[in-house]
């Protein structure tokens, strides 16, 4: 892939020369190979630049000032596009190459990378720990429960109360069905007294 520059090599504006000359010097010093294309002294190089610069792009007098920049028929930016990528260090993602290793731009990529598989991983490992959380609640469920309750007074003293009125139920209970027995010892008792004394009346009779 061959980085593509196309400029004017007689132009007359001072502020166009120094932009092109800023982009050729910054390729020249991190050594990308690049081609200079004059759009003053060959018409055909003109005519491909204003044809392959997207519209969006173009002033609006759809005429696009040099310099502009390709990666082959891939259109890159121009010097404005240029210079934020210089100021953020994405030269080369700018220009749709690999950043050689070492580079500011080859480590501001590999320490995203590691960013997101660091995350990934802390994530997947949130997903691991919560499921085992869910699992052992699930397997010691009164246990959970009785913790929940030394937790909170409040609920332990309701608990309380309950069993505390249940036993005097029970209580109450007893009292009452040993009453319901002696009365039903005393009927059977006097039902036999009067059935041996109508016994004793029949005999005397005879």
């Amino acid at each position: 892939m061959v980085i593509k520059i196309f400029l004017a090599s007689s132009s007359g504006s001072t502020a166009i020369k120094k932009k092109q000359q800023d982009v050729v010097g910054f390729l020249e010093a991190l050594k990308i190979d690049y081609a200079q294309l004059d759009i003053a002294s060959n018409e055909d190089n003109r005519r491909w630049m204003r044809e392959n610069v997207p519209g969006e792009k173009k002033p609006t007098n759809g005429i696009p000032l040099p310099p502009q920049i390709f990666n082959e028929a891939m259109y890159c930016g121009d010097y404005e596009t240029f210079f934020e990528a210089k100021e953020d260090n994405t030269v080369y993602e700018f220009l749709g190459l690999t950043p050689p290793p070492g580079s500011k731009e080859a480590q501001q990529a590999e320490n995203a990378q590691k960013l997101h598989n660091g995350s990934g991983t802390e994530e997947h490992l949130d997903d691991d720990t919560t499921k085992k959380e869910i699992v052992e609640t699930e397997q010691n469920g009164d246990a959970h429960i009785a913790e929940l309750e030394e937790d909170d007074p409040g609920k332990k003293a309701e608990t309380d109360a309950r069993d505390d009125i249940a036993e005097e139920d029970e209580e109450s209970r007893k009292p009452a069905e040993e009453e319901e027995q002696e009365e039903g010892e005393e009927d059977r008792v006097e039902d036999n007294h009067l059935v041996s004394e109508d016994s004793y009346s029949r005999m005397n009779r005879l």
